[in-house]
């Protein structure tokens, strides 16, 4: 059998975290991040391929190409989340399970920052939950996958 991996994605400015605005991001570094989501992945024998960038036409083809790598994908788009129609679209078209993240509560924020592009084909919204967002997405996604596995034979999609 093989190994379920997770695309866990990461947009603009979170190789930040740890140094930008601690007051609403927290002290956990990137790095931080990866190693929880590696180990939460791992409790249940799954793997994670754990990517950030500030390009978001580097964003849309990891995306794209997580298609034929990934079982499911954990999102913080961060800044994107706001102005970007194309991620959108790429998580639309690939039709993996995903969880949109944001570690901050977006919707105690500046009004711009209550909009997102993604919500509306995502499977799971995590907002305000600090880093253990990632971690409860990453345990939605194993329970949605596993249920779909068990009783459909497979992930059929939203």
């Amino acid at each position: 059998m093989a190994t379920t991996t997770l695309l866990i994605l990461n947009g603009p400015n979170l190789n930040l975290l740890g140094t930008r605005e601690p007051g609403v991001y927290g002290s956990n570094t990137l790095d931080d991040v990866e190693k929880l989501c590696a180990s939460a992945a791992g409790a249940h024998g799954w793997a994670v391929d754990c990517r950030q960038s500030n390009h978001e036409g580097e964003l849309v083809t990891a995306i794209q190409e997580a298609a034929g790598t990934a079982d499911g994908i954990v999102i913080n788009a961060a800044a994107y989340t706001h102005t970007s129609v194309a991620l959108r679209d790429a998580i639309s078209a690939v039709g993996l399970p995903t969880v949109e993240v944001h570690i901050s509560n977006v919707h105690r924020r500046e009004e711009f920052r209550h909009h997102s592009y993604l919500s509306a084909v995502v499977d799971a919204v995590i907002v305000g939950a600090g880093v253990d967002g990632y971690r409860l997405a990453i345990d939605h996604l194993v329970r949605k996958l596993t249920r779909h596995d068990l009783m459909q034979g497979g992930y059929e999609g939203r």
